[in-house]
């Protein structure tokens, strides 16, 4: 009880320094709710704080609790430009205090890196971090690695991070070219194909497949025999990612056309996600279907989630404005609990009960009037879309309304369409860019006139989203409304009304039960991909101690050559169980457990690696003093987000199961 008690003194200690110290550089004063929240982060929980309140600050005393250790505390925030501003803005406090502050920027260099990484405090993104751990992973010199063992993390926007993109894979790949002729090809073959008559697609399970018809229509075009047999499956892949690409994936919502380049937008946030790509062949497939330039994928030589990125941080913490609806999974996933942080005035912002329409056309003229409406006394609007294309759409029928476009495609202009949302009669049409992270002060008068006016036009399937939206009217005891309309077409109730009939009026039901959906599909893909993270450290371990010379060789050639064994035979493994991904869905139909049979095969695999490295070396070294020097060598290497499809696209899936089938015999029976 004694240690507790100085503990917290400590604590308390810690805050009243750092508050006062921002009092004399910064000239702010901490309230009492950031100082609830610098205490829910400093015993190590989530702290759900609304727009406005001032997370920024109240950050700052825990951060300068760690840093105090000596060993480095990583705040992650949501993109470069909070990162480059959060330091500026803080680093006054910093430096009174007497640490050093770094700020990791996507453009820097290496030296550049290991500077911020070695500083007191480094404020980057996960993404950034995630990277340069790969690539230090990949190092054939201890000079070549940047960056410090992990202490300590404070994440912005946490919620972000730990739910919405924590299964989205961080990728290193090398290699040269793929040829493109083949998915030049697949193309020109499938855009001959009809739906209906040669394909057919469930929206529900985003999946496509080919009919007997489309079957037949694929092996003539390439008169390659049977489209099952061993020798044509790159063949029937290429064919299967460009149905995908063609059928479920659409241009202006889900990626855009850009400088002769494919540019993803995030789905979560709006923005164009600049170092995103599909899987593989599935992005090569995309290219060919938009006719721009097929970018080099190579091979995957590592990757790491940001939820198995998190877990290597001893100490965690983190803020953000919608955490409460995820509580249980922050609980049960990453042992994160979460304190609901009172607003310093009460929030007087009116959110109204949804609007329900039949149809689209209904709704899309509902919310034209009400944008009229409001517009016509002078209070601002912001409309929240879905897409870019929705968005676009949306400005076509507001022509006579003087209106602002906020999207991937013009996120340059972010920051002056931003400034503007909040002033008297502004009319601001926005995707999910405008939803989280964004401060919209109101100008003057309008709080007279009922404050910002923010209206949806979709609902999302996390609840989330849709109060993040809400959230950017009502700041700081503003006031401020809100209203959702939807129509009974909309994707959510389409895509999940089938499951949930008797709730198709009922958005706010079905986004709760897609919820719980949800979680349990993430703890269910952690136990296939737990045991690969386990192998991926004790790996990473066994190299981290050849790369920094803990173990005897006979020569600086051997000490590389097992380096780079260890990175081949790895990046082979990672291929293997993709492939094994890929199709142990099926092996339900052979009356066996699907999780069982793919650790299994997991372990097997792996421990065919371990014994093989002794063996692989050896025939290394030999081409070594055989003049063999290239193997010495680490060719280019690039990094990327892929999508998180870890057992590989619903069509690929499919379509392997269509194939067992039909060499069982049972084809569509």
């Amino acid at each position: 009880m004694r240690a507790a008690a100085i503990a917290a003194e400590d604590e308390l200690e810690d805050i009243a320094v750092t508050a006062e110290v921002a009092r004399r550089t910064i000239g702010l004063d901490m309230f009492d709710v950031q100082i609830h929240v610098a205490l829910a982060l400093m015993s190590g929980k989530i702290a759900e704080m609304p727009t406005g309140e001032g997370k920024t600050l109240a950050a700052v005393p825990v951060i300068c609790r760690h840093a105090k250790q000596n060993r480095g505390v990583h705040v992650m925030t949501a993109n470069d430009y909070l990162a480059r501003r959060d330091t500026r803005w803080m680093t006054p406090i910093y430096s009174f205090l007497g640490l050093s502050v770094g700020c990791i920027q996507q453009e820097m260099t290496r030296d550049q890196r290991r500077l911020a990484y070695s500083c007191s405090i480094t404020y980057t993104t996960a993404n950034e971090v995630g990277f340069d751990y790969l690539r230090d992973g990949l190092a054939l010199r201890p000079s070549e690695q940047i960056q410090r063992p992990f202490n300590a993390v404070v994440i912005d926007e946490v919620d972000a991070t730990l739910i919405d993109e924590a299964r989205i894979p961080l990728v290193i790949a090398g290699g040269t070219s793929e040829q493109a002729t083949l998915a030049r090809r697949a193309d020109e073959v499938v855009r001959e194909l009809r739906l209906a008559r040669d394909y057919l697609v469930d929206e529900h399970s985003h999946n496509v497949a080919l009919t007997d018809d489309g079957i037949a229509a694929v092996e003539r075009a390439f008169e390659c025999g049977s489209l099952f047999q061993a020798s044509n499956l790159s063949l029937h892949a290429a064919v299967q990612d460009s149905l995908h690409a063609h059928a479920l994936l659409r241009r202006d919502v889900d990626y855009l056309v850009k400088d002769d380049r494919i540019q993803s937008v995030d789905e979560f946030k709006g923005r164009i996600a600049p170092s995103r790509r599909w899987p593989a062949s599935l992005q090569t497939a995309i290219e060919a279907k938009e006719q721009v330039a097929l970018r080099t994928q190579g091979r995957i030589l590592g990757s790491i989630t940001l939820q198995n990125l998190i877990a290597l941080y001893p100490q965690v913490c983190g803020m953000t404005g919608t955490a409460a609806t995820q509580a249980e999974e922050f609980e049960s996933v990453y042992g994160l609990q979460v304190k609901v942080i009172p607003t310093r005035r009460p929030v007087i912002r009116v959110d109204h009960p949804d609007v329900v329409f039949p149809t689209k056309g209904e709704k899309d003229r509902a919310v034209i009037q009400e944008i009229c409406r409001a517009h016509a006394s002078g209070r601002p609007v912001l409309v929240g879309t879905a897409s870019v294309e929705e968005s676009e759409r949306l400005s076509a029928k507001l022509a006579p309304v003087p209106h602002q476009v906020l999207n991937a495609r013009n996120h340059d202009r972010e920051a002056a369409i931003i400034e503007r949302a909040g002033q008297l009669g502004a009319v601001t049409v926005s995707t999910n860019m405008a939803g989280r992270g964004v401060d919209i002060e109101l100008g003057r008068g309008v709080a007279d006139l009922g404050g910002l006016y923010v209206i949806g036009t979709n609902k999302h399937e996390s609840r989330r989203i849709d109060n993040q939206l809400r959230g950017r009217a009502g700041r700081q005891g503003d006031p401020g409304s809100s209203r959702f309309f939807i129509s009974l077409e909309d994707h959510l109730l389409v895509k999940h009304g089938i499951d949930h009939p008797g709730l198709t009026d009922d958005p706010e039901s079905i986004q709760r039960a897609i919820e719980g959906h949800h979680l349990e599909t993430r703890r269910f893909l952690h136990q296939y991909e737990g045991v690969i993270e386990q192998q991926r450290r004790s790996l990473q371990r066994q190299r981290q101690e050849i790369l920094l010379g803990d173990r005897p060789h006979a020569s600086e050639a051997e000490r590389i050559v097992e380096l780079t064994t260890i990175d081949d035979l790895w990046s082979e493994h990672l291929a293997d169980v993709a492939e094994l991904r890929e199709g142990i869905h099926w092996v339900s139909f052979g009356g066996r457990e699907p999780l069982h049979e793919f650790l299994k095969n997991v372990c097997d695999r792996f421990d065919d690696l371990r014994d093989s490295f002794e063996e692989e070396v050896a025939k290394r070294m030999a081409e070594v003093k055989g003049g063999r020097h290239e193997v010495l060598q680490r060719g280019a290497t690039w990094t990327y987000l892929t999508t998180d499809q870890p057992f590989g696209s619903g069509g690929q899936r499919i379509f392997a199961g269509l194939r067992r089938k039909y060499e069982a015999g049972s084809f569509w029976g």
